[in-house]
This record gives C-alpha cells, structure tokens and sequence, in this order.
C-alpha cells in the first residue's frame, strides 16, 4: 500500500510541568519524526488553554525548521478568522523563504478556543470589512499568488519577501462546504477525521473534492499504537469529544463536556446542543493499526494520513508513533 504518513503535534503541558518542558517535547518530536520517515510535522494552534502550548504555530514552525533538515513543517491550522490576511501570508512568505520547499500552510476556519480568547484575539476588527471566511481565504491566496521579484512594481503592495518556493496551502475541515472551497480556491483539502470520524460525511466530502478538483484529500485520523490491544484501549480510556451546536452562531469540538460547557457560558448562548461526537479513532498492535489505515486507503483512496496520537503520556506517545513508523516504512 502506496501512502505516507504525517504527524499533528498539540504541544500538550503536563501536571507540574512548564510550557517550555513541553515545547522541548514537540521539537524532540519532530526531529524523531524526521528520523522515522514521516512526511510532515504540523503544529496546531489553540489560545487560553494551559494544557496546550501552541498559540501560535508559526513561531513554532521557525524554531524546527531551525533543528531540523528535511521534514516539511507547518500549521494545522491557523486560524484564520482572526487575522489579517496579509499579515499570515507575510509570515508564511517569510517562512517559505527561510525553509524553501519545507513549509506548509494549514488553514481552519474553528476559533482554536473558547469565547473569551476570541474575543481578545479579534478585539477592535471590522467583521464586516473582514469578509466572511471565503472571502478571507480568498484575500490570503491573492497575497500568496504574488508575482515573481522581476514583476515586482514598487507602486503596489505585496506580501514579501516573496519565497521562490511558496508554501504549500491547505484547507482544514469536514464537510462538503469545506471540499467544495477548497476546490474552488485551490487549497488542498484535509478532511479532519480525527474530529469528526462520520463514514458517511467523510465519504461525502471526499468524493465531493475529487469531483471539483480532480485532487485526493488528505485526512487526519488519532491513532494509538501499542504492543498489544489491551495496552492500547487503555491508552485511550477516558477519551472524548463533544461538539457544541448553536443557533445563529460557530459550533466548536471540544474535548470533554466541561469545555463545552465553558463554551456556552463564555459565549452567553441560550439555544444551543451539546452533542457526542465519535472521531476516527485507529487502535491496537502495529499491524493492526496499519491494516486500519490500508482499508481506509482502499476504500477512498486516500494518499496521505496525518496522525493525530491522542496519549498524554510522553513515553507511551513516543512509543505508539515509532511503532507506526517502523510498521509503515517495512511494509510500504
């Protein structure tokens, strides 16, 4: 079976420990990940959570490119909503032209937290002058789409430096909305399974963004690899998601039902649902989870997975990726 295999890093904070530990943490990640054979390494972005230490991938993006030599690495995603276009495509044209032919651009339309942080993040912006979500993704490919230094007119303004390379870009959602944009805009869609594992709707956006573009999305999956099943369920004992539904307003997944309900009291909402969500959650032995993942490559020809490993434990995450790797990189 013919696919690779990339990696999704939260940067999450344990008990008693500091921000920097954890951080230390992800760049060791990423230069194993590199020395295991994974395609890329993205870093997600998420405010006002102290479990969490990754507000801001693209500074994290800068630092492991720095110690690291060929992995490509990038965001997954930056939250668009609340930021200048122009200034996301200045930090990625910056990144690009540092790393040429390493940076990736994630792009998601969630908050990345709860109300109060977005309320902080987008204080003093014009939502009207702002656009809506296409339109901000729009404006982003534009300042992307900069002509070559020979075409440069010192009149007009431009997202520099302008990279030889540009980053790759990528469109992070699930559903058919989300296929249907990217395709139209030409961004790489990345179906996220590992929030939202429905069969039905992942096969819906799947085929939708085939059809448009004529491309294969790729799709993120959680995966927990052990040396044996046992080990591996209680790996993921205790995991949940929950998504919040509101009238009128921007659903959020949330990992337990006390952040959904934070959410809601945050956010003052009176009509909303709270509901279970089931992601695409990949367990057990090596070979197990790598005959997960071929039936998945199989049914929707699927040419890349980026693993999401949901273990708090260091070691144990460690350990699950590792086993990945070497199951994948022996029978590839």
């Amino acid at each position: 079976m013919s696919y690779r295999l990339s990696l999704l890093d939260k940067s999450p904070v344990l008990a008693d420990e500091s921000a920097s530990s954890a951080l230390q943490r992800t760049l060791h990640l990423a230069q194993l990940a590199e020395r295991w054979g994974y395609h890329r390494f993205w870093l997600a972005e998420h405010h006002n959570i102290a479990q969490l230490a990754s507000p801001s991938p693209e500074v994290l993006i800068a630092w492991i490119i720095a110690q690291t030599q060929h992995i490509r690495v990038g965001s997954g995603g930056v939250m668009l909503q609340h930021y200048s276009s122009y200034k996301v495509a200045e930090n990625f044209n910056l990144l690009a032209s540092l790393a040429p032919g390493r940076i990736d651009l994630g792009v998601g339309k969630a908050p990345g937290g709860l109300p109060l942080s977005t309320r902080a993040l987008q204080a003093g912006v014009n939502a009207e002058a702002k656009g809506s979500f296409a339109d901000q993704l729009r404006q982003l490919s534009q300042w992307l789409d900069a002509p070559p230094q020979k075409s440069v007119d010192e009149e007009s303004l431009y997202a520099t430096p302008l990279p030889s390379r540009p980053a790759s870009r990528f469109l992070l959602g699930a559903s058919e909305e989300s296929a249907t944009l990217a395709a139209q805009q030409g961004w790489q869609l990345v179906f996220a399974a590992h929030l939202n594992g429905d069969s039905q709707l992942m096969e819906n956006t799947l085929a939708t963004y085939y059809r448009l573009s004529g491309q294969r999305a790729l799709v993120a999956v959680q995966a927990v690899v052990a040396d044996s099943p046992a080990e591996a369920d209680l790996l993921v004992n205790g995991l949940r998601h929950y998504h919040v539904k509101v009238n009128g307003g921007q659903g959020v997944n949330v990992g337990s039902l006390e952040q959904a309900e934070r959410y809601v009291r945050q956010g003052g909402f009176t009509d909303y649902v709270i509901e279970p969500r089931t992601p695409s959650l990949l367990k057990g032995t090596a070979a197990q989870v790598r005959a997960q993942l071929d039936a998945l490559h199989q049914r929707y020809a699927v040419e890349e997975f980026i693993i999401d490993t949901p273990i708090g434990e260091p070691k144990a995450r460690i350990r699950s990726l590792e086993l990945l790797a070497a199951t994948h990189l022996v029978a590839a």
